[in-house]
């Protein structure tokens, strides 16, 4: 199901204050995410719904001193978690909607969404708007560090045919929104979808 900004915001502000502490051990995780990248340095980078910014350090270090980082998340108390840890000086934090995102067009070379895709209130357009910020030819990582039968163990839930994270939705939700998907790797250790822009015109 995805969610609107308030609903987001209401999950996730009061679990902002432990959320690192629930998932000590998913750094190498996110490392081997942003790797799928392939970032240069120099490069700008979005990590859009950032949270507390666990792929922040790593970013930076793919794109170097000379590069962007840039993380923006809609729950002020998760960017304060992510100053706390002080990953504010791994990148720039923005609180924002990524489906309103205050950069000119073309801006990126990527973007990095950790547990991004299940929290986005209207899917297809958002996608079409990191489409936007992003040049051609630039990249789109759509990640979570457990895949989704692990995921909805953990919840209490089945699979369902209608979740957005299958290949069979996942792939047309991105042709659709100006990617085009590279890979999908779903596997109990990690959900990974990498994409690609695909050229100067983002379907409206």
């Amino acid at each position: 199901m995805s969610d609107d900004p308030t609903r987001v915001q209401e999950f996730f502000g009061p679990r902002a204050a432990g959320w690192d502490s629930r998932f000590p051990d998913d750094g190498p995780a996110y490392a081997a995410a942003v790797a799928g990248l392939g970032l240069c340095s120099g490069d700008a980078v979005l990590d859009a719904g950032c949270g507390t910014g666990r792929a922040l350090p790593a970013l930076r270090t793919a794109v170097g001193p000379t590069g962007t980082v840039i993380g923006a998340d809609l729950t002020p108390e998760m960017l304060d978690e992510a100053v706390r840890a002080g990953r504010d000086e791994a990148g720039e934090l923005i609180r924002t909607d990524v489906a309103r995102l205050p950069l000119r067009d073309g801006a990126l070379d990527a973007v990095f969404g950790a547990g991004l895709i299940s929290h986005l209130a209207n899917p297809a357009a958002d996608l079409r708007e990191l489409a936007r910020v992003v040049r051609p030819g630039g990249r789109l990582a759509l990640f979570h560090p457990i895949g989704r039968v692990a995921l909805a163990a953990r919840h209490g839930r089945q699979i369902t045919d209608d979740d957005l994270r299958a290949e069979p939705n996942v792939r047309p939700l991105l042709s659709g929104s100006g990617w085009r998907m590279l890979s999908y790797v779903d596997e109990d250790d990690r959900y990974l979808v990498l994409a690609v822009r695909q050229d100067d015109t983002v379907p409206s």
